[in-house]
């Protein structure tokens, strides 16, 4: 009934149409009648998605099941009953109803994109997408099916390009369901409440989180999830309980759940119980059995439904249970000045970076503000890092207290080769377990070390002749991508990509680089969840630099530069004096800890794992083809350089450390990104602007002032901002 609708929503009304499709009785339950509709619906979207029809993206299959029916659209709560007459209909008839009527935050409202979906519907967000869709991508080539067959290869890509975070994630969760596993099951594994800081965790339950933290990472974000697959019905909280979801029982065994109370006219004297959802806690009601089923019961049945505790204590490899390398790398002083300066290092990184990192375990505190010039309008040459901007949440999106609420957060990550998703065994959890992803020397040996069934790991070169410059990084580039392909088929399940072997005659790739590019190559070949990436890096040394290369596939980085110039530091007695090195260096260890979980829980991000692939970055300063290639889908918004100038900008450091002739300086630059120095980097605000406001505040000289201004706006000209351009 058009005429019941807004002008807005019926001018793009879609045209409706209903099919009838009978179970074919070689099929022997409705759940394999259920996972063929799923194929054939997969089969028809694939096939107008590759069409050339002018009105592709307008087509959509709101249902095509034998338990549910979906009514939606771009309507008014009060339109819906009027717009579709069936639900007026006396005959119609259901035990359940999912009803979401919250309006759009992360997306343009659209009929398609209307709650609820085919399984869920969603109040919050998912943070964590571009990483969750990247890594589903590159699973779905590793996909084998008891339950699909050879249907299997139908079905994929299983999540639909360009849908919003509650559509993509649907998409998954039918997949996990129609795979084998139960509806609440595969809940759990999207959604997992907060288990490894937990302490008072029951064992077996936390050893089902750990295990399915080897198949699947957290799809994270504030979220109040309902579902249902028409036997099940439910909702699951978010670890953080950022989103509210009350329920009731009354007398007459109606149970309802909504994002707030009152949302039914129901006496207070017919109300038997009633509750909310806690923190990472699940509500079911199984409508075959007939009842309502707790949290600790359901997770009891799931944690002791397989020996998953078994499995994860016979499997995953601790790296504190490995033995200690027979060599680490020792610090190397003849040649640290000399890497440092072709890494950019500054004495400033010393002062203001490190210092407070090894001293106190926390990152030094600054001012917000920033007046230096953008990376791509600076004259000096740039870390590829600089030119990433961290993303924060907005608008409905609820940042996590990640000081107070430690007890959600988690470091942890899995090393070695997932296995395949649709299936469970022992074999799932050989898993090699890190405690926080910024490694120090020794670990990174002992990783390097590994050689057990499932568990191999080699070294591939990050490093680029400097005498052939673009061509070289070019040949460089496609020789790791080659290596990398030959390992993956070898067998190798951990690949550390390192610049050790930087030399006079071999620049460093920037690591950032190597890795998003590589990350990139294997998930279009499909063989991305087959190893996990280690960085070897003489260049990061920030907070920021292990969040930029973390959100860009790596599972670890070890900063051994940062550690050797920690050592001849303290060697110097110029930081960490009353210290032994092992005690500054685990403080460089809880300092990026900390630091990450700043960076992660501004978006609104529990787990380093969800965060891992995540690209929740804004490129500012690169131009499209290097995006297209290395940063694949990150936003680049006004263009900029391309893999030429990035070389242009690593061989000016480089030969600044290895100069071609002689004469070059043996001291490090002072540095001026975090101070005014005078031949450090520009600052808008330095001391003749500064001097120029006081002096115009202090007299009350207006025309002062007006100099001051003008000073301003002229240096806005000077590359140091956007607008002034």
């Amino acid at each position: 009934r058009p005429e019941e609708i807004g002008e807005v929503a019926r001018s793009v009304q879609p045209e409706f149409r209903q099919i009838f499709i009978a179970k074919n009785k070689k099929l022997s339950n409705q759940l394999e009648f259920e996972r063929k509709l799923f194929v054939i619906r997969k089969r028809i979207e694939h096939k107008v998605r590759e069409s050339s029809l002018t009105q592709k993206n307008y087509f959509y299959i709101c249902s095509l099941s034998s338990r549910t029916f979906i009514y939606k659209g771009q309507l008014m709560t009060e339109q819906v009953d009027k717009f579709y007459p069936d639900l007026s209909d006396p005959d119609m008839v259901s035990a359940i109803a999912l009803v979401h009527s919250r309006y759009s935050t992360n997306t343009f409202p659209s009929w398609a994109l209307a709650h609820p979906y085919r399984m869920i519907a969603h109040n919050g967000e998912i943070n964590t997408l571009r990483g969750n869709f990247n890594w589903m991508r590159a699973r779905e080539k590793q996909f084998v099916s008891k339950e699909f067959g050879r249907d299997i290869k139908k079905v994929v890509p299983v999540l639909t390009p360009g849908g919003s975070d509650s559509a993509i994630f649907d998409n998954a969760l039918e997949l996990l369901v129609l795979g084998g596993r139960t509806l609440p099951h595969a809940m759990m594994m999207m959604v997992p409440e907060a288990w490894s800081g937990h302490e008072s965790m029951d064992e077996d339950k936390k050893a089902f989180y750990e295990y399915h933290s080897c198949l699947m990472e957290p799809w994270d974000g504030p979220a109040s999830i309902a579902f249902t697959d028409g036997r099940f019905m439910g909702a699951v909280l978010d670890r953080n309980g950022l989103r509210p979801s009350r329920w009731l029982l009354t007398k007459d065994d109606r149970v309802v759940m909504a994002s707030e109370t009152g949302v039914l006219p129901i006496k207070p004297e017919d109300v038997v119980m009633k509750g909310r959802l806690q923190p990472g806690k699940m509500f079911l009601i199984d409508t075959v059995e007939g009842r309502m089923i707790d949290d600790a019961e359901l997770k009891r049945q799931f944690s002791k439904s397989k020996p998953y505790k078994e499995w994860v204590d016979a499997n995953i490899v601790r790296i504190d249970d490995l033995p200690k390398p027979q060599r680490v790398h020792a610090l190397d002083e003849k040649t640290l000045t000399e890497r440092q300066m072709a890494f950019g290092y500054t004495l400033e990184n010393m002062k203001i970076i490190l210092a407070p990192m090894a001293e106190t375990g926390v990152e030094a505190t600054g001012a917000m503000g920033h007046d230096t010039p953008l990376a791509v309008l600076s004259n000096k040459p740039q870390p590829l890092y600089h030119y990433f901007k961290q993303l924060f949440a907005q608008v409905t999106n609820p940042p996590v207290d990640a000081i107070r609420e430690e007890i959600v957060m988690g470091s942890e990550m899995m090393l070695g080769a997932e296995g395949n998703l649709l299936s469970e065994s022992p074999e799932h959890a050989k898993r090699l377990q890190i405690s926080h992803p910024v490694i120090q020397n020794e670990d990174l040996e002992k990783i390097r070390a590994v050689n057990s069934p499932g568990l191999q790991a080699e070294t591939l070169s990050g490093v680029f002749d400097a005498e052939a410059g673009y061509s070289g990084l070019q040949q460089a580039m496609k020789k790791l991508f080659k290596d990398a392909d030959k390992a993956i088929k070898d067998g190798k399940t951990i690949l550390i990509l390192s610049d050790r072997e930087i030399s006079r005659t071999k620049a460093a790739i920037p690591s950032l680089l190597f890795c998003a590019g590589l990350h990139h190559h294997l998930i279009r070949k499909g063989t991305r969840t087959k190893v996990s990436l280690v960085v070897e890096s003489g260049e990061a040394r920030e907070i920021h630099h292990f969040a930029v290369l973390l959100g860009y596939g790596a599972n670890a980085v070890n900063p051994y530069l940062l550690f050797e110039t920690l050592e001849h530091e303290m060697k110097q007695g110029r930081i960490a004096k009353d210290m032994t090195y092992e005690d500054a260096a685990y403080n460089v260890i809880k300092s990026t800890r900390k630091g990450l979980f700043k960076i992660i829980s501004k978006m609104g991000i529990s787990t380093i794992q969800s965060y891992c692939g995540a690209q929740i970055f804004e490129a500012v300063g690169l131009g499209d083809d290097l995006i297209e290639k290395y940063f694949t889908d990150t936003a680049s918004r006004i263009g900029g350089i391309g893999l030429k100038e990035v070389t242009e900008e690593t061989l000016a450091k480089h030969y600044k450390a290895y100069p071609v002739s002689q004469g070059g300086s043996s001291e490090l630059d002072a540095g001026g990104d975090y101070a005014w120095r005078r031949d450090g980097e520009y600052h808008m605000y330095n001391p003749e602007t500064i001097a120029t406001m006081q002096h115009a505040v202090r007299t009350g000289d207006y025309q002062l002032f007006k100099k001051y201004t003008s000073m301003i706006n002229e240096y806005s000209k000077n590359c140091a901002t956007i607008r002034g351009l």
